[in-house]
């Protein structure tokens, strides 16, 4: 599709460049945030956009103090800094409540919705709702399989199976042979599809162990319990990094000799892998799932523009993270960027 000026040239890029970088595809977690929304990006100067003012509603599922959504809303708040975008932002884990906000931000008549579908069905109503006002609505981070169903404009994210599926080959290549597989939120569909990934290419055992991830003491004893009683599990595999950071702790308390690995990062991670706690852990980049999503935005209202076509997402992962590039992802983590 023709671009009309630099910026949508730019961004193209930045797109082929995200496309390029993922090692195949690759869903899902943390931080500030909950059921207030708050402005962000405020502090927006060099290479501002001119294009009137808009308002975009990042509306996520994160639950409190999951910091993986530090990532996603300091990449929207960079693209909306810089698009001359208020960007309004609000989270809740329950769907349902999750689906208050949407319809919250289409009451505002925002200009665009970014909305993450970790339970598709429960945002499908609204969704529609938004359709019907004229709101474009992009998705990221979670409802790979379901945003075409719902007729998104876009999607930036990973392929949670197909990370989970890079996963399992990985363990493979680490001699893995029994895993326990932890999950934070049941009835998460990208969780879900994480761990059937890695059952699916893993040659050894999976047990999937659902845990509150909204309570990191129930996590901790939970895990503990499990590795007391099965000794012969040699691998926990936590589908984000605080649970990780946690399953070092239990594995501690279990004396297990188990190893741990995990899906997405954040900056204790990284020292956690350096330090040889962590084995390896998939990166989703984060930053880039939430300066993409408002971006996208911007280009669909100015330029016309839609990443995709509307038939295929951008994919912003799977991408392992080990001993062997952890020095060179680090200068970035420290900048909140991977």
């Amino acid at each position: 599709m023709a671009h009309s000026h630099f910026r949508s040239r730019t961004i193209a890029s930045v797109v082929a460049l995200a496309a390029a970088s993922a090692l195949t595809l690759a869903g899902c977690s943390s931080s500030s945030g909950g059921k207030k929304a708050e402005e962000g990006g405020a502090e927006a100067n060099a290479g501002k956009a001119t294009t009137p003012r808009m308002t975009v509603a990042l509306v996520t599922h994160q639950a409190p103090g999951d910091t993986f959504w530090d990532t996603v809303r300091k990449g929207a708040e960079a693209a909306a800094a810089k698009d001359n975008i208020k960007l309004v932002y609000s989270a809740d884990p329950n769907a349902g409540n999750q689906a208050n906000l949407v319809q919250n931000a289409i009451d505002q008549k925002v200009d665009g919705i970014a909305v993450t579908l970790a339970k598709p069905d429960a945002l499908k109503g609204v969704i529609g709702k938004a359709e019907k006002a004229g709101i474009p609505v992009v998705g990221l981070n979670s409802g790979l399989s379901d945003w075409k169903k719902l007729n998104l404009l876009e999607f930036f994210g990973q392929d949670e199976s197909v990370a989970g599926e890079a996963f399992g080959k990985k363990l493979n290549e680490v001699g893995a042979k029994h895993v326990l597989c932890v999950m934070q939120e049941q009835g998460n569909v990208g969780l879900t599809q994480r761990c059937d990934g890695v059952a699916k290419t893993f040659d050894g055992k999976v047990d999937p162990q659902n845990v509150n991830g909204t309570d990191m003491p129930s996590v901790k004893s939970t895990i503990t319990a499990k590795l007391k009683q099965d000794p012969s599990i040699d691998y926990v595999v936590t589908l984000g990094a605080p649970f990780a950071l946690t399953a070092v702790q239990s594995v501690s308390d279990a004396g297990s000799k188990a190893k741990v690995a995990t899906f997405d990062l954040n900056k204790e991670l990284i020292n956690a892998i350096k330090g040889g706690t962590i084995q390896f852990a998939v990166d989703q980049q984060p930053y880039l799932q939430g300066y993409l999503a408002v971006d996208g935005l911007w280009l669909y209202k100015n330029n016309g523009n839609y990443s995709g076509g509307g038939e295929q997402p951008v994919l912003t992962g799977p991408a392992f993270v080990d001993k062997s590039n952890v020095e060179k992802i680090a200068e970035f983590a420290a900048k909140g960027t991977r």
